[in-house]
């Protein structure tokens, strides 16, 4: 074995230096020179200090305005959750670690590192499969009558939660375990040791199949479905074009968020399951610690990706509106205008064709935000008048009375 095991680690540096000691007594400066160590504070503090404040601000906003508590934002308001977990629970623990040079708080601190890191990594992949098949059931229609809604929002964002219960709690029950790894400053899931008094390699393999492999088969899946599903409607114009224009920003928005996750978190399985594979396989601590790291900055960039894809929608949204209005505005003169000179000798016949006009007025000003809404044309005024006015009798002729 090219690494030295114990009771609660294992480190990756043989033991015939006579160097290696516990990661919770002694700092880890033989494994890395001390700067190495001050970079991962650094960086760790700089996603405490950005993500905290980013994933807090996406919470309130949502909560605050009740427009935004749509289906598809229970899903995204759920990252930011899990995201808050990762940072209050794994990354200050981590920080405290690093700065330390080795894990202080023993083995209560790293279980609670790795459990809420391996929790909020969890909590987001589940997500990302909600929000596929929430995607899914939108745009390709399996279901004709199904609608997405709130209750299956719900009922998604509590199986995100089961299932990463699923994942990070086992090792607290003795189903594997968590244990330093790299720089020995973070803790995860051990992918080093067989453990076989403990099963570990079946929790591994448990692990990676119904958390990992089988959530990214239903995302690209789903997506995959959708890609078809988009483009034949495209070529069908079965869709209106605001409506396709609106699914497709909502869908670029959660491929891209599903992309960065791949890019954060498969080097990290990479690496983790070359190691599982290749059980006593020499290798460096950064060698591990590297995409370890690289994996928690998972915690920013999903704010991060809704913020700034959803202003571009905000901003376009806003200069709809004003268009809008100023058409609305424009359209309404004329109307008010001939409500003031279409006059009756008589006063009932006066009276009630100024109330028709007025409310005919307003309905064509609710009408047409309804129609700009929706992205239909308006009616002429002529086609109003027309659509309006009430049947007329036909003259009686005098000579006949």
């Amino acid at each position: 074995m090219n690494g030295t095991e114990g009771p609660d680690f294992y480190v990756p540096m043989s033991n015939k230096t006579g160097l290696v000691r516990s990661p919770f007594e002694y700092p880890q400066y033989y494994l890395a020179e001390p700067w190495k160590y001050s970079l991962v504070a650094a960086y760790m503090l700089f996603l405490i200090v950005t993500a905290l404040p980013i994933n807090s601000l996406t919470l309130y906003v949502t909560l605050q305005h009740k427009k935004l508590r749509t289906p598809l934002n229970y899903a995204l308001l759920n990252l930011a959750v899990a995201d808050l977990c990762m940072v209050l629970g794994g990354f200050t623990v981590t920080l405290h670690a690093a700065l330390r040079g080795y894990f202080s708080l023993g083995v209560v601190g790293c279980y609670v590192e790795g459990f809420f890191a391996t929790l909020g990594g969890e909590v987001a992949l589940w997500s990302l499969v909600v929000l596929a098949i929430e995607r899914y059931l939108v745009v390709c229609k399996p279901m004709i009558n199904f609608r997405f809604g709130e209750k299956h929002a719900v009922c998604g964002l509590a199986l995100t939660w089961i299932m990463a219960l699923t994942c990070a709690a086992p090792p607290l029950l003795g189903w594997s375990r968590y244990i330093p790894e790299g720089m020995q400053c973070s803790c995860g899931i051990d992918y080093y040791t067989p453990k076989p008094e403990i099963n570990n390699a079946s929790f591994v393999v448990y692990m990676f199949v119904l958390h990992f492999v089988i959530p990214l088969g239903i995302i690209f899946f789903c997506y995959s479905r959708l890609l078809c599903t988009v483009r034949a409607a495209a070529q069908q114009q079965q869709e209106s074009e605001s409506t396709q224009r609106a699914e497709k920003e909502v869908t670029r928005m959660v491929v891209v968020m599903v992309i960065s996750f791949l890019v954060c978190w498969v080097p990290y399985a990479s690496v983790a399951w070359y190691i599982f594979a290749n059980q006593g396989t020499q290798f460096g601590p950064v060698f591990m610690t590297a995409p370890a790291f690289f994996a928690k900055g998972a915690a920013l960039y999903n704010p991060v990706i809704y913020i700034l894809l959803n202003k571009q929608r905000e901003t376009g949204s806003r200069a709809r509106s004003r268009r809008n209005d100023t058409h609305l505005s424009t359209a309404a003169t004329p109307t008010s205008e001939l409500g003031h000179t279409h006059t009756h000798t008589h006063t009932h016949t006066h009276t009630h064709t100024h109330t028709h006009t007025l409310v005919r007025s307003l309905g064509e000003i609710r009408g047409a935000r309804d129609l700009a809404r929706v992205g239909l044309p308006e009616m002429s005024h002529s086609e109003a008048d027309a659509a309006d006015s009430p049947m007329q009798e036909p003259r009686r002729d005098p000579r006949r009375s």
